[in-house]
């Protein structure tokens, strides 16, 4: 089993910034791809960003130049840092983790239960 929990949700407002962080711990041998989902009430589910054990980052375009993603591998755990927030970054924003696996098999997701980011003045 492997947890995954988040937290750094809360009101800011527009033009602030917020930092959330995501820890994994539980039965992990080794993770690949740690990253961050979204999700406004009445939307589905967005991809945000990613990043991968080498460090290489990727980003959705709507984000490009305000979120950095980064990763803390001794601690399992994965930051987005929220800089000139806009009242459409309002969602639940979720950490997910994935583990390594071998070549050619499916790949393992696990999810935290979400924090809450609110934009408004």
């Amino acid at each position: 089993q492997v947890q995954v929990v988040e937290s750094g949700g809360g009101l800011v407002q527009p033009g602030g910034s917020l930092s959330l962080s995501c820890a994994a711990s539980g039965s992990i041998s080794s993770i690949d791809v740690m990253g961050w989902y979204r999700q406004a009430p009445g939307n589905e589910r967005e991809w945000v960003a990613r990043i991968i054990s080498g460090g290489i980052t990727v980003y959705v375009d709507s984000v490009k130049g305000r979120f950095t993603i980064s990763r803390d591998n001794a601690k399992n755990t994965v930051y987005l840092q929220k800089n000139s927030l806009k009242p459409e970054d309002t969602a639940v924003y979720y950490c997910y983790v994935r583990l390594r696996v071998a070549a050619g098999r499916p790949a393992t997701n696990y999810w935290g239960q979400g924090t809450q980011v609110t934009v408004s003045s």
